[in-house]
């Protein structure tokens, strides 16, 4: 078997919401662990995450010694940067034996093939002030500049700031599909720029399943042969993926 998941923001909200969020992450990967081959972690797990040549972000033990003991245990674990977290080095590598990808990925998992990504910078040719943002930060001689000139206390004072800020934005968001969607608020609409993605890439490309996080709203979207899957976010809609030995892929709810 072979599990999806993103969008935790380990590390979010006052410190016992961020503790609540990191325990029931690990009791996932117990879980998890049972049975998978691997776990995708597919963006947006740290809330906010920086390396430095010698420092890493302070906390997150519980999470990285359990992906450490999953490592150890042969449980492939592959982790896609998100816009959250996409400032990681070879830290994750290692010192926890992690697979880290910068860009979406084509995979062949179970037979099948698997496009992941985390999302959140596909479809925004309309939205040139969030293109920009993304150039920027994704930039190598942005994050050298960063990480020469700004000291760690602020730089994580910087991030958890600039994390928060993105993730109002999502919850106006939510409160706003609450208010016009339907099916128990949930406005469809909001996950339709992947889905849109997905139209086009597999238009071009074979693509059995496509997997994307960064919305924040789970939905399991089925059109002729288009699969797409988005998974939710840990903090109000969590929600993963499971691919299993035949290739088929479900979307799974975690219980309250």
């Amino acid at each position: 078997m072979i599990y999806f998941a993103s969008d935790v923001h380990l590390g979010a909200g006052d410190e016992a919401a961020a503790r609540r969020v990191e325990r029931r992450f690990v009791a996932w990967l117990d879980a998890a662990a049972r049975d998978a081959e691997a776990i995708f972690l597919v963006g947006d797990i740290f809330d906010f995450w920086f390396e430095y040549r010698r420092v890493v972000p302070k906390g997150f033990v519980r999470t990285l010694g359990k992906l450490a003991e999953l490592t150890d245990r042969g449980i492939r674990v592959a982790f896609f940067t998100g816009n959250h977290d996409m400032w990681v080095g070879d830290y994750l590598t290692r010192e926890c034996g992690i697979e880290v990808y910068t860009a979406p990925q084509l995979m062949t998992l179970s037979g099948r093939r698997v496009f992941v990504a985390h999302g959140d910078n596909m479809k925004i040719d309309g939205q040139p002030m969030l293109k920009l943002l993304n150039r920027t930060f994704r930039s190598r001689t942005m994050k050298r500049l960063f990480s020469w000139g700004v000291h760690p206390d602020l730089a994580m004072k910087f991030g958890h700031w600039w994390s928060g800020k993105s993730r109002k934005s999502h919850n106006n968001k939510d409160e706003r599909a609450r208010r016009e969607g339907t099916g128990g608020g949930f406005d469809a609409s909001l996950t339709e720029p992947l889905i849109e993605y997905a139209r086009e890439y597999a238009a071009v490309h074979a693509v059995d399943h496509f997997v994307f996080g960064h919305m924040h709203f789970a939905r399991d979207f089925r059109e002729g042969a288009l699969h797409v899957v988005n998974l939710g976010c840990w903090e109000k809609n969590p929600a993963y993926a499971v691919l299993d030995d035949r290739g088929e892929m479900t979307l799974k709810y975690l219980e309250p």
